[in-house]
């Protein structure tokens, strides 16, 4: 989100290289809007920071090469207090601001982990430090940071630190061996190869990595510094091609972008479509043609939103995260347009009132001692605050006493549960873990995991019992792993959890969000589990699975023939509650009024037709049936909180505290199966 000084004075028609390009101002404006639309979800148009990264890498090229080219030399200093005084501004008012925002009307669960999104961003590593947690940027499950989109000025920023030293590094060293630029061609070629290259391959991989990590981002940019070394070049160019490029660079960053969907794996190759024609656009620009894209590009709406288009950028994601807690309602289409709109107004509040203020100040350049001086004293406030911030009380009842929580006794107590309003100062004291209470027992498979292998540590329950059992699923039944222990131990039954993250035990064609395609891995490794379980015949196989738009009767059927022909006595689960958010969070900010976390039982009990055909396959297939809903659900209400439990510690998974105190009620109903076979 880089900006070009302005000059008003409109450069004479002979000058093909002018120092200021209105169209590049238009298109910034474009991209940004690209990018809200985008988020809000407005338009499904994605390629908006792809864009952005081409004119960054063009603007800020440019100015390093003419430095070179007039003194063979780069001020380092210089350069960095220009960049300091740019950016440094905004994004300390944003990050604070933002810290101070999420405090106020946030989760307390989340704020720790927020600020340290915000230190990250504050030392310009946050895309890195996404990288690490394996975020999944288009996740709609509420555990979006506030902070997530710096990941994009990060790599800027440390584009920022390494460009002007490689640059003239690699000028000097090729003015010496070839007396030209030759070396810093080749150099910039093999960065956008070799970039792009990686960017494609890890994207099926580690998908994370190849959307977040600086090197398999880099060659977006480094794209437009090449551009910028042959912009002297490209200038020279016939008008009438060069406005036929611009044109069709414009067309093809739209359609492409618009093409782009949550479906495509990015980055990928998909985003070379908005990065080429953003190039497009800039090449054509560069001849200065009468009827190129900036007739449409060059107006003052357009000028006025480019102006605003780093604050905006900066503003709108915070305020898209956060703008939940501060209405405390789902999030409707109006409030996507409000969102898009009061971020904008706000980031022309800053563009005046910051932006403006420091762009006019030539002393922080003059003498960039005072510029970096600047931005080195405003990245220390912001990251101070944001060390400090981790100490701030949360506003949490703690309860030292030792006392121990309830959960389920019987049906009175989940009826009971659905008129209470006040959450009990015990169960306040258990939320700070409840986003952490699951199974401690590393008995999922991850995502890339295509085989299944047998753990010693995955067998629970009584490792020498007489009867064997296999649960399996995915993580809806890794769920019910530390309660089928305890049933096993007092039943005398060795029990193996057979379970991998988002595969169902059912042939279903799934499409994994995370991976963002087909979820192959799970097809092999449920292919190796039903060798596996053909092969050890247990007495009983539990299937267990998170209920999918995906299922069908087929892919039911087909899993179901294998089961049946091992011999074993088979029991099908139905599906638990879906609380259609994230139950913590929402608990944590309502701590007066907990039926606003509750979730009628015809929602909470989604995809009915699907859970009605997976349980009547099964059954045809002799699976008996155990219904878990009666230890969730009474009176047409899924209650959030039960005794003093928190129920689930996400927007789908049962805590592993309540799971084992609903062992009066499974384990009766598992006995009954055993005794009858």
């Amino acid at each position: 989100m880089t900006t070009l000084t302005r000059h008003r004075a409109t450069a004479p028609e002979t000058e093909r290289l002018r120092k200021y390009r209105p169209d590049i101002q238009g298109l910034r404006a474009v991209a940004i809007m690209m990018v809200v639309s985008m988020h809000c979800g407005i338009l499904d148009i994605h390629g908006g920071v792809d864009v952005s990264f081409v004119l960054s890498g063009f603007l800020i090229g440019g100015q390093l090469l003419a430095e070179i080219d007039k003194t063979g030399k780069v001020s380092l200093t210089k350069f960095w207090a220009r960049r300091f005084k740019r950016l440094a501004p905004p994004m300390a008012i944003t990050i604070i601001g933002t810290a101070t925002a999420a405090w106020i009307f946030g989760s307390p669960l989340r704020f720790r982990d927020y600020v340290a999104d915000g230190l990250s961003a504050s030392l310009s590593f946050l895309n890195w430090r996404l990288v690490e947690n394996g975020t999944d940027y288009f996740a709609n499950d509420g555990s979006q940071s506030p902070y997530q989109h710096f990941w994009s000025l990060g790599i800027e920023e440390q584009f920022y630190v390494a460009a002007p030293i490689l640059l003239v590094v690699a000028a000097w060293l090729s003015r010496k061996i070839f007396r030209n630029r030759f070396l810093v061609v080749l150099g910039l070629l093999a960065v956008i190869a070799g970039s792009f290259y990686l960017g494609l391959t890890k994207t099926s991989e580690n998908q994370p990595l190849a959307y977040f990590a600086t090197h398999t981002r880099i060659w977006e940019i480094t794209t437009g510094v090449l551009l910028a070394l042959a912009a002297p070049l490209v200038s020279r160019m016939n008008s009438g091609l060069a406005a036929v490029l611009t044109w069709l660079g414009l067309g093809i960053t739209l359609v492409t972008a618009m093409l782009i969907s949550d479906a495509t794996p990015l980055p990928g190759y998909a985003v070379a479509g908005p990065v080429t024609g953003a190039l497009l656009v800039i090449a054509g620009g560069c001849a200065n043609p009468r009827l190129g894209a900036e007739r449409l590009l060059d107006n003052p709406v357009l000028d006025f939103v480019g102006n605003a288009s780093y604050g905006w950028y900066l503003l709108h994601w915070p305020l898209l995260v956060l703008w939940p807690y501060i209405v405390d309602r789902e999030f409707t289409m109006s409030d996507r347009f409000r969102v898009a709109v009061l971020s904008f107004l706000l980031a022309v509040l800053m563009h005046y009132a910051v932006e403006r203020r420091f762009k006019r100040n030539t002393q922080l350049v003059a003498r960039p001692w005072k510029g970096v001086l600047t931005g080195f004293v405003l990245t220390g406030v912001t990251a101070g605050a944001m060390v400090a911030a981790t100490s701030v009380p949360l506003n949490l009842a703690t309860v030292s006493s030792g006392e121990v929580p309830t959960g389920y006794k019987n049906r009175a107590t989940v009826q009971k549960a659905v008129t209470v309003t006040k959450i009990s100062a015990l169960t306040q004291s258990t939320l700070l873990k409840a986003p952490d209470d699951t199974t401690d027992r590393d008995c999922i498979a991850t995502i890339e995991v295509t085989r299944y292998q047998p753990l010693d540590k995955c067998v629970v329950g009584d490792p020498d019992g007489r009867t064997t059992m296999a649960l399996f699923g995915d993580s809806h039944a890794w769920q019910w792993m530390d309660l089928y222990d305890a049933i096993g131990q007092d039943l005398g039954v060795r029990i193996t959890v057979v379970s991998k993250a988002g595969c169902s035990p059912q042939v279903y064609r799934i499409l994994n969000p995370e991976v963002n395609r087909e979820y192959r891995e799970c097809d092999s490794w449920r292919e190796s589990v039903f060798a596996a379980l053909t092969k050890s015949k247990p007495d009983v196989i539990v299937v267990a699975d998170r209920v999918r738009q995906e299922a069908g009767r087929a892919g039911a059927v087909a899993a179901w023939k294998v089961l049946q022909k091992t011999g074993s006595q088979l029991v099908y689960m139905t599906d638990t509650p879906q609380p259609g958010q994230n139950v913590p969070d929402c608990l944590a900010t309502h701590l007066d009024n907990a039926t606003a976390c509750n979730r009628p039982d015809w929602q909470a009990l989604e995809y009915t037709d699907f859970r009605a055909m997976e349980k009547d396959v099964a059954e045809k297939y002799g699976a008996k049936v155990i219904d878990t809903a009666d230890a969730f659900c009474a009176s047409g209400v899924c209650p959030s909180v039960i005794g003093d439990q928190v129920v689930y510690y996400d927007n789908s998974h049962v805590t592993a505290s309540y799971s084992k105190t609903v062992k009066p009620y499974m384990e009766p109903l598992v006995k009954q199966i055993l005794d009858a076979m």
